[in-house]
């Protein structure tokens, strides 16, 4: 559930600056706005998938199975 939260979080921080930059880059209120829906999207997907990956990375290296081969 903490990873759900951390990701939310950090989308709705990316979703504002994606929109700020876009906005402020192009003048353009509906760009800002499609980049601050599309970008932060997909991104934030990636984040999430990216944090999962090295939360089971760490859960492999810290079992008993691991201590052994090593």
């Amino acid at each position: 559930m903490k990873q759900v939260q951390k990701t939310a979080s950090f989308a709705v921080l990316h979703f504002i600056t994606a929109f700020t930059v876009a906005w402020a880059m192009t003048g353009s209120v509906l760009i800002g706005g499609a980049v601050a829906l599309v970008e932060p999207a997909i991104n934030t997907v990636v984040y999430f998938l990216h944090e999962k990956f090295w939360h089971r990375k760490a859960q492999i290296q810290h079992s008993p199975a691991a201590a052994i081969s090593a």
